[in-house]
């Protein structure tokens, strides 16, 4: 038994990880290699932040409910996953969910109600700090956040679970979507030491798929549970993270057949991979964004004493709107995105066709940014080249992250481009994660990154102005009229009212330019042809990955 297990291990290394010959190499088995460009850091739900996170978090993890996306109406919808129904009273202020009875964990444990309720509890406690921390305002909580379980649910059986929300709340299915986790396995653990005990803790699931392996760098292996119920043996049996910084290496290895799936395209690289009729190129529905920042309140005066007064160089519109009018987002696209990229006018996906605003976007014009530089007072007095007001020059650093070619062609043109009309910037690269705590702290005046929208639609954490409620508000925009739309868009359950309050919302945003909104970008993804049943949707297109089909 040893020696066969022994064999089986090392014709798994010889398949998986040297080199193949040929793009044939790998069709062998009945297995899709997805090309990532850097591990993970955890497997486990609560702190999944990254997208591959949440994909294999999909993958081990089930959640009450599946979302897919409705391509007509541009909305999310819901069928049964972990629960097999569920029925709402009649002014949906509770919901009662009847749960499958074929559930285990992988230590073969029955999945049951008391899961559902635990998980609530430990993703809202404070002392966790999961990734869905302060995101549950639709429930009763206490003073820290937290859910007050007790009052939020009630375990009828095993299988049957009431779920009551808070009084004149609006209740949706997105309130309850997250993944399950076992209690048995995580119930003991000091809650205040979590993030380190459960590090120790081999993963215990319940999803289509559990973890084979994980070697650090290396790979993620995961195979079918042939226990779930969502397992067919016609199905993929095995999927491969495999782990490739090297764009240019991934790229190799995806011509070659080493690996089957690849994100991020870039454009130049088309031609190539067209030529090759064993690879499919398929755009994702564009959700993503890069926008330029630019801080509305004056970041010295906050950070020294708290206190709110406008930007020395953005504050008013009218410098944003030359800004704006300053930026060729058209040569950006051309270069990098092609056809795969669409200039922006404000934060709605075009995927949210009934949302989406009329209105036509700041051209690239440098008269109009001079024009409207002079009517906010700027001028350039002293003909040193750089434009000046009380005394001020218009000059100040630019931050964008490293390794983000786009970005870097961006900024180039945007000085290039401020230059010429008399404003001096300082290109500044730093690592992601030393920019971010400086905008959570408000501490810079302009920089250049990007967003991934919500699903459904949410706009309140990144416009309105409560700082409490709305922490990705980074250009510390504030507009009275904007923050009482935005509340009414959060309260109402009227869809042909979240469609007219989301078009106003975009109007006032395009007059004030709190940001210069760049372009969406569709993430180009290229997978290899015997890969059948996936479905290119928003939603990533490794979701579902369990329905996948190969075609040798």
């Amino acid at each position: 038994m040893m020696k066969k297990l022994f064999i089986t291990s090392l014709l798994y290394l010889i398949v998986v990880f040297l080199p193949s010959c040929s793009k044939k190499s790998d069709r062998i088995s009945n297995q899709v290699v997805i090309g990532i460009d850097s591990d993970v850091e955890s497997l486990n739900p609560l702190f999944s932040f990254s997208g591959y996170e949440n994909n294999i978090g999909e993958l081990l993890y089930l959640k009450l409910v599946q979302s897919d996306w409705d391509e007509d109406n541009g909305s999310l919808v819901y069928s049964p996953m972990l629960a097999k129904s569920w029925e709402w009273n009649k002014d949906s202020t509770s919901v009662t969910f009847y749960l499958r009875n074929d559930v285990i964990w992988s230590d073969s444990q029955q999945v049951t109600a008391e899961d559902v309720v635990f998980s609530f509890d430990i993703y809202s406690d404070e002392n966790i700090e999961s990734k869905l921390y302060d995101t549950f305002n639709n429930f009763d909580l206490d003073n820290t956040k937290h859910i007050q379980i007790k009052k939020s649910f009630e375990i009828i059986n095993s299988y049957t679970l009431k779920i009551n929300f808070k009084k004149n709340s609006i209740p949706s299915l997105m309130d309850i979507d997250l993944p399950v986790i076992p209690k048995h396995v995580y119930d003991k653990l000091d809650r205040k030491k979590f993030a380190m005990l459960e590090k120790d803790i081999a993963p215990v699931t319940n999803g289509p798929f559990i973890l084979k392996s994980w070697d650090k760098n290396q790979a993620i292996v995961l195979s079918a549970n042939k226990n779930s119920f969502l397992y067919d043996s016609t199905h993929i049996e095995k999927i491969i993270f495999k782990v490739v910084p090297d764009y240019t290496s991934r790229l190799t290895q995806l011509k070659k057949g080493e690996i089957d799936f690849m994100e991020d395209i870039r454009t130049d690289d088309i031609p190539s991979l067209k030529q090759l009729d064993f690879l499919q190129l398929s755009p994702l529905p564009a959700r993503e964004y890069d926008y330029i920042g630019w801080n509305n309140i004056d970041p010295e005066i906050f950070t020294k004493s708290n206190k709110i007064k406008p930007n020395k160089y953005f504050g008013d519109p009218l410098v944003r709107k030359a800004l704006t009018f300053a930026v060729n987002r058209h040569e950006i696209i051309d270069e990098y995105l092609g056809d795969f990229g669409q200039v922006a006018f404000g934060p709605v996906s075009p995927i949210f066709k009934s949302s989406l605003a009329d209105i036509n976007p700041l051209e690239y014009n440098l008269d109009s940014a001079k024009y409207y530089l002079s009517k906010a007072g700027w001028e350039d007095s002293d003909k040193d080249g750089v434009l000046n007001k009380n005394g001020l020059k218009f000059s100040f650093p630019f931050y964008i992250t490293n390794g983000n070619p786009r970005r870097e062609f961006a900024s180039t043109l945007l000085k290039n481009s401020l230059k010429s009309i008399g404003i001096s910037i300082e290109v500044k690269k730093i690592d992601l994660q030393v920019l971010m705590p400086k905008l959570f702290a408000k501490e810079i005046d302009a920089w250049m990154l990007g967003w991934v929208v919500g699903m459904p639609l949410d706009m309140y954490i990144f416009w309105h102005s409560s700082s409490d409620a709305s922490q990705l508000n980074f250009a510390s925009y504030n507009n009275k009229t904007v923050d009482k739309y935005l509340e009414q868009y959060k309260s109402t359950k009227s869809e042909k009212l979240k469609d007219e309050l989301a078009k106003k919302i975009q109007t006032l945003i395009n007059n004030d330019q709190p940001v210069t909104f760049l372009y969406w970008i569709r993430n180009l993804v290229a997978y290899n042809k015997r890969i059948q049943n996936l479905k290119i949707t928003p939603l990533e297109p490794i979701h579902y990955s369990w329905n996948w089909t190969v075609n040798n």
